[in-house]
């Protein structure tokens, strides 16, 4: 699949409208390379909802033919109609089921395709790393799990159900309308008033309900975000359980999570009241409509204009109409639901497009690579304007071995994010050399088995295990050596030293020719901090490296220093590495 193909589905411009933004995300799906199965099942799909009506209206025939043979006392007629019925009902589970099962699979289908184009444009061009970064969103993970779960899944339903009832509606309007009569009112004669009984009754229902219930769609969005909220609160503690523990933070964590759940706590309380009084209107309302037909057709039947099995043909007709019109009644709660969760999904796909259109014309401009490292002009500041680096020139040869070094909080650390690309905030101009590798003070290691930690981000199988083996007794790490195949969460089980020299393997596995090290060794005494780097210069003897550190004992492995003093980088200082 082509780049272009890829993140079609990601293009919203800003300032468009909601319907337009729905639009766009709903219609690539339609456009895309499943387009062929995804039209197919929605066409069966819609046809066997039509079918589903067309059988309901069946049903509203044989209850007419039914109660009139019962006030007729026909036993034949009964005997007849039970079979109908039996060969009506089989059929008709069977569209159920079969409706159901399609539009499931058609869900899935379109939630594969969203979710791929989502995880593709989240990640491309570290749009994931801006995102977090920059404040602009909160959840992703929820956004791309279960909004477009729930978006999908919402408006398949909705979109088949307003379908369906508009179908339902115009066929049983007809039959209310030739089997409902007229009615003289003030002296006016009415056709068809049931009909219009019907139509007045769900319009006025319709209208009492967007009063009643309008704000649902704001307490919806933000309980969705404030649970979203709960669930990162529990994950971070997971993941930062040691931490926690030796600090006794237990009571703190105690108070933060139960702060974030007061507001889970609070809002739900508001949704209840809403919810609460929109039951108290929607369950009346469906009272009422039950009992509504028998007593405007009352009147005909008494005089014996029509017989028992009419009253029960207009009282179902009158059903299938009156819910037909009262879909947005029923549909209300549903449809506040979903609106929260597409504005939640179409704001997080404006920040992607956001986040791509920033690097697609980043502050820091990228000059073509070349063997060397250069910077021309480069300033650095953070989010907020203040200014961490004046504007600085560098220019590191290929092979060389350059130490950074400053007070901490000085930009060290901004400035290798800067070289990768990662800092969005600055000016001036940087060329990073081809095959260049950096690596952080926190390495990440996936869960998953050792090798396929230890080979990241490349495939478990991208090298030997002779050679994973030699690098890992390399890198002191022996003991990890018979457990390569072993299913862990290592970013747990290894402590901060093991996880440090397990990059350091990465590294002698990857053999970049540009190395860049942001406080790698950190965790290491001098004694392994030494080993490593002593590894990494017999090694790689032509790779250039840029490490961060602040030991003096780093210096022997460099071949020069330099300084972030002042908001400058002070670069003349030449040392004699080992």
């Amino acid at each position: 699949m082509s780049n272009n193909a890829q993140y079609s589905g990601i293009n919203d411009p800003a300032g468009s409208g909601f319907f337009v933004r729905v639009w766009q995300l709903t219609s690539a799906y339609w456009r895309s390379e499943d387009k062929r199965m995804a039209w197919l099942l929605l066409v069966v799909v819609v046809a066997l909802s039509l079918v589903g009506v067309g059988f309901a209206v069946a049903f509203n025939n044989w209850y007419r033919e039914f109660y009139n043979a019962l006030q007729n006392k026909d036993l034949a007629a009964f005997t007849r109609l039970m079979w109908y019925f039996a060969g009506l009902a089989t059929v008709a589970i069977l569209i159920a089921v079969y409706r159901l099962y399609l539009t499931q699979m058609l869900t899935i289908r379109w939630r594969r395709w969203l979710t791929e184009q989502h995880f593709a444009a989240w990640l491309r061009d570290r749009n994931y790393y801006q995102l977090e970064h920059g404040g602009s969103t909160d959840n992703p993970d929820q956004r791309m799990s279960e909004d477009l779960n729930s978006f999908t899944d919402s408006t398949l339903n909705l979109g088949l159900g307003l379908i369906k009832n508009v179908v339902s509606l115009v066929s049983f309007s007809v039959i209310l309308w030739g089997v409902s009569g007229s009615i003289e009112l003030f002296g006016i004669e009415i056709p068809g008033y049931m009909f219009w009984s019907s139509l007045l009754y769900a319009m006025l229902g319709s209208w009492l309900v967007h009063l009643v219930a309008r704000r649902l769609i704001g307490l919806n969005n933000r309980q969705q975000r404030f649970e979203a909220d709960l669930r990162f609160g529990l994950v971070r503690v997971r993941e930062n359980a040691e931490s926690i523990a030796l600090y006794q933070g237990e009571a703190n964590e105690q108070a933060r999570l139960m702060s974030r759940f007061e507001q889970v706590w609070s809002n739900f309380w508001e949704l209840m009241r809403v919810q609460k009084r929109l039951t108290f209107f929607s369950a009346g309302y469906s009272q009422v409509a039950t009992i509504f037909p028998f007593i405007v057709s009352a009147p005909r039947y008494f005089s014996g204009q029509i017989q028992l099995g009419d009253v029960m043909q207009i009282s179902s007709a009158f059903g299938q109409v009156q819910d037909s019109m009262s879909w947005f009644i029923d549909s209300y709660a549903s449809l506040a639901n979903w609106r929260a969760t597409t504005d939640r999904l179409l704001s997080f796909r404006q920040a992607l497009v956001e986040g791509q259109a920033r690097q697609a014309s980043p502050a820091i401009a990228r000059l073509p690579a070349t063997d060397d490292l250069q910077l021309q002009d480069l300033s650095l500041s953070l989010a907020d304007g203040r200014r961490l680096l004046e504007a600085s020139s560098l220019r590191i040869a290929a092979g060389e071995r350059v130490l950074v070094s400053g007070a901490s909080g000085c930009g060290k650390s901004t400035l290798l994010r800067a070289l990768s690309g990662l800092w969005p905030y600055g000016s001036g101009a940087l060329s990073l050399p081809a095959h260049s590798l950096f690596v952080p003070q926190k390495p990440y290691l996936p869960i998953g088995t050792l090798r396929a930690a230890l080979n990241y981000p490349h495939a478990a199988d991208s090298h030997s295990d002779q050679r994973l083996a030699k690098v890992l007794l390399d890198c002191r790490l022996p003991h990890l050596v018979a457990v390569l195949d072993q299913e862990q969460h290592w970013q747990h089980l290894l402590s901060p030293g093991e996880q440090q020299r397990l990059a350091i393997a990465r590294v002698l596995l990857v053999a970049p020719r540009w190395l860049f090290l942001d406080e790698a060794t950190s965790a290491l005494d001098e004694t392994d901090e030494a080993t490593l780097y002593q590894l990494l210069v017999e090694q790689l003897p032509h790779a250039g490296i840029v490490s961060i550190g602040h030991r003096a004992s780093l210096q022997r492995f460099h071949t020069r220093q330099v300084r972030i003093e002042q908001q400058q980088l002070q670069c003349s200082e030449v040392l004699q590495p080992a």
